[in-house]
């Protein structure tokens, strides 16, 4: 079974490896992936391991695992509520903060200048101790979280971001503890020693302003979801006993007839019973033009109704509906991982330690091999290392933009199924269109008969007669036809399906073959009466296909399946965008050029069986290209899987859809090159996440350490590098991917 918890208490990149480790190391846990920007960790678990041993050993750490909260499809506000709750309590930690903080900073400001200390009615020592009454609620109310989790950390000898907050504050406010109330102990030449509490406190109020805008920006990240759930009605109206009755949506089941009327909101997905009208898909679909319903019409939970007025009989409910497998994709992309992240990752994982001996390192240098070997100097430059270097901006560059790429992919009805397959989209040389259903409708049509030695009406009888048995859209074709021509059908028996080549039956004492030209020499038919008309035919783009009565050929049909009129146009494009275009298709090699032409394709490969699509990727794969592979049925589904990426048209079969790292809902073909956008524009924003996040903290550091920093500035500095990254990956939802 497979969980998606949100986690409580993560506060960098540091945590969310420190996660992933505990949840790794049980036995019977899998997978585990921890998104820092969503605050979510999701994993895999075998039947026999409880999710309280999971809670306990993140628990272990200091981060809280909510396995109790769950989202369902009509209950998805928890974690919103979770992070509402978390929000609040921050706000309310800063104002208290910063109450005390004024005071605190104005007075250790002023108290320098001559004027303020002649208005001031304290001394030195009774000024210091109200510093101290002020700073302490702020270190142990506003500041508990910090110490709290340092402490847990400290037993098991980790440390990540509360870590530095932690030693940097409370090297600053111990020592100036000590300073105020044993001041003899740290004398120098007679002088009282300096006291730091204002850089303790401002700190606090600094980072904790920080984590407030950043949880603040973090909940636009995932606004997506949000999006999604909001799209259905709260209630509907159906039909019971004849009457219309008003229920809360969670009443809805499976059967139920729901009454729409103009402008309401589709609360379910299901087919149209009586009526008629258009309907509003581009919330899901990302197509502007309302699409029309009438009778047998399919209609997706969360559209909107625009004129008529229709029943419809519900199919599908909660995540079982399009809607529900959507908001399911993408929660399952925004918590994976890129492998662009690894590199982030790994740093992180050394970061904090690393930094704390930097930190010992500035110390030490400043105290003893420094000209002023002074311990003010020491200690502010010491804090000033550790919080200047917290690695909250490298922990949220990437998923932050993964977030937001994958959200505005799904508004645009393109589903995203990780973070790889999002990287990997921009990676992409070469792209693998399958004919049928992708580059034209999928919904083929007889436009020729020609019979030898019978007629028409005989020809289409024979045809449909086998071709009933077949699935393939072609033999769809041909049962249609034979439906309106109202010919008369008769039973098959010793039915057979010859993949690739057509089917063979027999129709009581006569034996049928009916299929292409290679199907026709497998039984020796000779077909040279008809191979002029089977050639011009095949030039204008046709399918052809040969009826053979007997081991006679009997004559022939052909087929057009028109193309998409969107396709031509999304062809020109992913040749703007450099990508090398094969067109893969069953059909003749003559009537494959004919389609590739009239599309624009320069490279195709002809006459593949489904069998033989995999290998074709892969031998594409071998040149050292990599492919993209787009189709819709279920003998796209070995190619789909094969190819670096896989794209299933959303029109065509579970399948398919299931066997691809991309899902377009729609069967438009320019959806492909508005995911490569997407891909482009996501990963451009990730590596800017990165320079930047690296770039800080590398510039950071060594100013720090050699006292060019204050521990203030530092803090706010600090604070705003994470807000900076979050509001880079939040221009995203301003590209135009279309």
């Amino acid at each position: 079974m497979k969980y998606n918890l949100p986690v409580e208490g993560m506060t960098c990149a540091s945590c969310v490896a420190r996660v992933e480790k505990s949840l790794n190391k049980i036995e019977g846990i899998e997978n585990v992936t921890v998104n820092y920007a969503s605050e979510k960790v999701s994993f895999e678990v075998d039947e026999n391991v409880s999710l309280d041993i999971a809670k306990e050993a993140v628990e272990k750490y200091g981060y809280k695992l909510y396995t109790e909260k769950v989202r369902t499809e009509d209950s998805g506000t928890a974690i919103e509520d979770e992070s509402d709750e978390q929000y609040n309590k921050l706000k309310s930690d800063l104002l208290f903060s910063v109450i005390l903080t004024l005071p605190i900073f104005i007075i250790s400001m002023l108290i320098d200048f001559e004027w303020f200390r002649n208005i001031w009615m304290f001394n030195s020592d009774s000024t210091n101790k109200i510093l101290l009454i002020l700073t302490t609620p702020i270190i142990f109310i506003s500041g508990k979280r910090f110490y709290k989790i340092f402490w847990v950390n400290l037993k098991h000898f980790s440390f990540e971001m509360n870590s530095l907050v932690a030693i940097g504050t409370g090297a600053a406010y111990g020592y100036s503890v000590v300073a105020t109330l044993f001041p003899n102990l740290l004398k120098i030449n007679d002088k009282l020693p300096h006291v730091y509490f204002e850089t303790a406190a401002v700190i606090i109020v600094l980072i904790t302003l920080g984590k407030l805008l950043e949880v603040r920006a973090k909940k636009k990240t995932g606004g997506a979801i949000k999006k999604l759930l909001e799209l259905k009605p709260k209630e509907a109206t159906i039909i019971e006993n004849g009457k219309e009755k008003l229920v809360q949506l969670e009443l809805l089941a499976v059967g139920n007839i729901v009454v729409i009327k103009p402008g309401e909101k589709i609360p379910a997905d299901g087919v149209v019973k009586s009526g008629a009208s258009v309907v509003d898909e581009s919330m899901l679909t990302g197509e502007s033009i309302p699409t029309e319903k009438n009778i047998a019409s399919k209609v997706i939970g969360g559209t909107i109704n625009k004129t008529g007025s229709f029943n419809f009989e519900i199919t599908a409910l909660g995540d079982n509906s399009v809607l529900g497998q959507i908001i399911k994709l993408v929660e399952e992309a925004q918590g994976s991982k890129a492998p662009i992240q690894q590199l982030a990752d790994r740093v992180s994982s050394v970061f904090v330690p690393i930094v704390i001996l930097i930190a010992f390192a500035t110390f030490i240098g400043w105290m003893f091999f420094a000209e002023t070997n002074n311990i003010n100097f020491a200690l502010i430059n010491f804090v000033a290392v550790l919080i200047i270097a917290c690695p909250c901006a490298l922990g949220l560059a990437t998923p932050t933009a993964i977030m937001v790429g994958t959200g505005l992919g799904a508004q645009s009805g393109i589903l995203i199924k990780n973070g790889e397959s999002l990287e990997m989209a921009h990676k992409i040389d070469t792209i693998v269109l399958d004919k049928t259903g992708t580059i034209t409708e999928g919904t083929p049509t007889v436009t020729d008969i020609i019979p030898i030695d019978i007629t028409e009406e005989e020809l289409i009888s024979l045809a449909a007669s086998i071709e009933k048995k077949s699935e393939h859209p072609i033999a769809s074709a041909v049962v249609e036809y034979g439906n309106k021509l109202g010919v008369s059908f008769r039973e098959p028996k010793s039915f057979q399906s010859h993949s690739g080549l057509g089917v063979t039956a027999m129709l009581g004492s006569d034996k049928v073959a009916l299929g292409n030209q290679k199907l026709m020499e497998q039984f020796s038919i000779n077909i040279s009466d008809i191979q002029k008309n089977f050639d011009e035919l095949s030039s204008e783009g046709k399918t052809v296909i040969f009826c053979a009565l007997n081991n006679q050929l009997a004559g022939m049909l052909a087929i057009e399946d028109p193309i998409k009129s969107t396709s031509v146009e999304a062809i020109v494009k992913m040749k703007e965008l450099g990508l090398n275009i094969f067109m893969l298709t069953g059909d003749n090699e003559k009537t494959a050029n004919a389609i590739a032409k009239r599309v624009g394709i320069d490279n195709l490969f002809a006459e593949v069986m489904p069998e033989q699509k995999a290998e074709k990727v892969k031998e594409l794969q071998k040149s050292g290209k990599r492919v993209a592979m787009v189709g819709d049925g279920i003998n796209d589904s070995p190619a789909l899987v094969t190819a670096d990426l896989g794209i299933a048209i959303g029109t065509g079969t579970d399948i398919a859809i299931e066997s691809s790292d991309i899902t377009l809902i729609t069967g438009n073909l320019n959806s492909v090159v508005s995911a490569i956008n997407l891909s482009k524009k996501t990963i451009r924003t990730i590596k800017q996440n990165l320079f930047w996040a690296f770039i800080y903290n590398t510039i950071g550091i060594p100013f720090a350490a050699l006292g060019f920093l204050n521990p203030m500035i530092g803090a706010l500095a600090m604070s705003f590098s994470s807000v900076s990254v979050i509001s880079n990956s939040l221009r995203l939802k301003r590209a135009k991917v279309k």
